[in-house]
């Protein structure tokens, strides 16, 4: 899969996301597969790389996205990457779809890319990919404000992500120099007192209540969408709250999948600590893309 992948800059109305597309080039693609990485993730992320690997060689065409000031993209665009910048992520998504508009695309989302997902879902009730098949989301942030307060109960979670953020927004200081200057920003050692200080110094909103509430997922959200959807889900999740699955209204068209155990992202078995929903979600797409066909 990453032998043959190209990399590729989708440009939506002046914002440029970056994306890798690994087609099928020995036979015809069974469907299209995206994927969405996690925050602080990107589209070479291990389990993303992983998942895609698996559905490449089962004859699915991948395309890998790149969140904004995620990978190696925070060249791309002036402005800083925020969860609420739903409408790019979605023309992304429409776009790599249209590319295989003759074959059944399929959207996968980790973390904070499985809130995207579902919020994709959500407006794909007005605004329809047209070749979108089914939605997965991988344990998803569906209330970032406890998901924050997940990470920072945690001494390692909370350190490896606050690693990586600082790495990114250094990097992005270095690019814009003119723009950004994070250094206070940085010297906090509290992702939430982070927050709310590149909200208050670098963003139109008013509060980081005001940020968060733009990408929750409440308990209605889900209720009328149209799109086929699978949540998984764990019970032991350290980042996010169990508790908030069992509240969601859903229709017949989601499927919530409860484990005991999986941590976040996590759902591996076996010695090789592959991902067991790969198996489950193969047979799915396969059974979806025999009836397109």
């Amino acid at each position: 899969m990453v032998a043959i992948a190209d990399e590729i800059i989708l440009d939506i109305g002046g914002v440029r996301l970056l994306g890798s597309i690994s087609p099928q080039n020995r036979r015809t693609p069974r469907g299209l597969v995206i994927l969405l990485h996690g925050w602080e993730g990107s589209m070479n992320s291990t389990y993303i790389l992983q998942t895609g690997r698996y559905f490449y060689e089962n004859g699915y065409s991948i395309f890998r996205l790149n969140f904004r000031d995620h990978g190696d993209s925070h060249h791309l665009n002036n402005g800083i990457f925020y969860a609420t910048l739903l409408e790019e992520v979605f023309l992304a998504i429409k776009q790599a779809a249209e590319m295989f508009k003759d074959y059944p695309a399929f959207l996968v989302g980790f973390s904070l890319g499985g809130n995207f997902a579902l919020r994709i879902a959500r407006q794909s009730a007005t605004g329809s990919i047209e070749n979108l098949k089914h939605i997965v989301s991988i344990s998803p942030v569906l209330d970032p404000n406890k998901a924050t307060d997940g990470i920072e109960s945690s001494y390692y979670i909370h350190s490896y992500f606050l690693k990586k953020w600082r790495r990114s927004l250094i990097k992005k200081q270095k690019l814009f120099p003119h723009r950004y200057d994070f250094s206070q920003i940085l010297a906090l050692k509290s992702i939430r007192k982070m927050t709310d200080a590149l909200i208050e110094r670098y963003s139109n909103l008013d509060s980081t209540d005001d940020y968060f509430g733009g990408y929750t997922i409440d308990s209605k959200d889900l209720k009328n969408i149209v799109l086929p959807v699978t949540l998984l889900i764990a019970e032991d999740d350290p980042i996010i709250s169990f508790d908030d699955f069992q509240q969601l209204q859903l229709n017949n068209k989601t499927n919530l999948v409860a484990q005991r155990y999986g941590g976040h992202n996590g759902f591996v078995n076996g010695l090789r600590l592959r991902g067991w929903y790969e198996s489950e979600l193969l047979a799915l797409f396969n059974d979806i893309a025999s009836s397109h066909a």
